[in-house]
């Protein structure tokens, strides 16, 4: 429930169009619901300013279709990540409004517009290996409501690469550096922009790589000041924070 939710409320039961046990009924679905399988959070969105995010992995199709069941009944926008394209299919049979992005592994319910800031996001990753993690960070971002400039495939291995499209990261309010390897990309970054940096280590790799955790060190010991380090592979975490820095 948000705000203008609320005043809703307050304006029905005022003009008589919800009785005083509907609107607390309302109320009482205001922290969360307990569906059994789930404790839907419907609070998240005035003390975030974004509804909850549903994390597929993990869950089975029934649950997530159960869970957003659930959500469409307030007409919030729905975001899901990690979601293959048989969870989309399901989804799609109780949404026709539902987008599939691919590459992203994102579900987007469009119920509300958000209206985005002038300033922008810097998505940049290191190799093409590393576009599906860099791609959940900028469509999440997106459908927060920022804008996005995506530049690909400007790794240290060709550094002449990235430093074509500088004016552009430059101008970014904040960027996400997404890498795998040895994760190198971020440290660069940081020492060439005076914006946030959000280093999101990949597990893009061969075996001493160890799944992403050498990126992960590697951008955790950075010498260059302003990056912060997400989790490996954590685009979304990175698209989230990306938009709540872009809207401050």
């Amino acid at each position: 429930m948000t705000k203008e939710d609320l005043e809703k409320l307050l304006q029905g039961v005022q003009e008589g169009k919800i009785t005083v046990e509907e609107g607390l009924k309302m109320l009482k679905e205001l922290p969360y619901k307990d569906i059994g399988i789930a404790k839907i959070d419907y609070h998240r969105e005035l003390r975030k300013g974004q509804p909850e995010v549903i994390y597929c992995e993990g869950k089975t199709t029934a649950q997530i279709e159960q869970i957003i069941s659930e959500m469409l009944k307030k007409n919030n926008n729905i975001l899901a990540t990690r979601a293959n394209p048989e969870i989309y299919k399901c989804i799609q049979s109780l949404c026709k409004e539902a987008e599939y992005y691919e590459m992203a592994r994102i579900i987007f319910i469009r119920k509300k517009e958000f209206i985005c800031p002038k300033t922008y996001i810097a998505v940049v990753s290191a190799g093409t290996s590393d576009i599906p993690v860099a791609e959940e960070a900028a469509v999440t971002a997106e459908l927060f409501g920022n804008h996005v400039q995506r530049i690909y495939d400007v790794g240290v291995a060709g550094l002449h690469r990235l430093l074509g499209y500088l004016d552009v990261i430059q101008n970014a309010k904040v960027i996400v550096a997404v890498a795998g390897m040895e994760g190198a990309l971020a440290s660069v970054l940081g020492g060439l922009v005076d914006k946030p940096v959000l280093a999101v280590p990949t597990s893009v790799g061969y075996g001493a790589s160890f799944r992403g955790l050498s990126a992960l060190l590697s951008m955790l010991n950075s010498c260059a000041s302003g990056v912060a380090v997400l989790n490996i592979d954590n685009g979304f975490g990175a698209g989230y924070m990306a938009s709540m820095i872009n809207k401050l």
